[in-house]
C-alpha cells in the first residue's frame, strides 16, 4: 500500500549531491535530470536512480533531457519506470507521465499529448506546470494553459512537476494538490529540498 511519495525535479546533473533522500514508497523525478541532454548524462542519472533504495521509482523527461526523445528504454529493473505518454498502476494508484520535449513543444504534438491524459489518473507527473500555479520565474509564467484545462478536467489527487525554478512548493486547488519540486534555482544551483507527500 502506497503511503508516501517523494518528489523531486530539475536536478540538472547534480543528483549525486543528494546524499540523504528521505524514505518513501514511491520516488518520482519529473524531469530535467540532465543539463545538456547527452547520453552520458542520462546514463549517469539512470545508474544513480536505479541504485536508490525506494521500492518504486518513476521518472519522466524534461526539456533538458533531449537524448530521450523518441527513445525506447529497455532493461530497467522491475521497480523502475520511465513514463512517456504512458501510465502505471501501483497498489491501486494510477500514475501517468507527460514529458516535455522541445521538438514536441514547438509543434502541435504537445497540445495533442496533453488532451490524451487519462481521466482515471490519480497522480499526474509532468515537467511543465499548469498555467498560473507555481509556474513563475520573476513575473514570467512558464505554465501551459492547455495543461491547466486538462488537469482541471481530470482532477487528479496530485499533479507533480518542476520546470519553473524558484516556484518550489505546493498548494491545493479544488480536489488537486499541485507540487513544484524543482530543486535548483535560476542559476542551476541546488537550493530546495524534495517534497515528501503522505497519501
Amino acid at each position: 500500500m502506497i503511503q508516501t511519495i517523494l518528489h523531486l525535479s530539475d536536478t540538472h546533473g547534480q543528483h549525486r549531491k543528494l546524499k540523504t533522500l528521505p524514505d518513501a514508497d514511491v520516488l518520482v523525478h519529473s524531469g530535467d535530470f540532465a543539463m545538456a541532454g547527452t547520453e552520458k548524462e542520462i546514463l549517469d542519472f539512470l545508474d544513480w536512480f536505479i541504485g536508490l533504495p525506494h521500492p518504486h521509482k518513476i521518472f519522466i523527461a524534461g526539456n533538458h533531457d533531449d537524448f530521450l526523445y523518441q527513445a525506447n528504454i529497455e532493461g530497467l529493473p522491475g521497480n523502475t519506470h520511465y513514463l512517456c505518454h504512458s501510465g502505471i498502476e501501483i497498489d491501486g494508484i494510477y500514475f501517468y507521465g507527460l514529458p516535455m520535449f522541445v521538438a514536441d513543444d514547438m509543434s502541435v504534438s504537445y497540445k495533442k499529448q496533453i488532451v490524451q491524459i487519462p481521466h482515471n489518473t490519480d497522480v499526474l507527473i509532468s515537467h511543465q506546470p499548469p498555467l498560473g500555479i507555481r509556474d513563475y520565474v520573476g513575473h514570467v509564467h512558464l505554465g501551459s494553459c492547455s495543461l491547466l484545462k486538462q488537469v482541471t478536467k481530470v482532477s487528479p489527487l496530485y499533479h507533480l512537476y518542476g520546470h519553473a525554478h524558484e516556484a518550489h512548493g505546493m498548494e491545493k486547488i479544488g480536489h488537486t494538490v499541485y507540487i513544484n519540486s524543482a530543486l535548483t534555482d535560476n542559476h542551476y544551483q541546488l537550493r530546495y529540498e524534495p517534497i515528501l507527500l503522505k497519501m
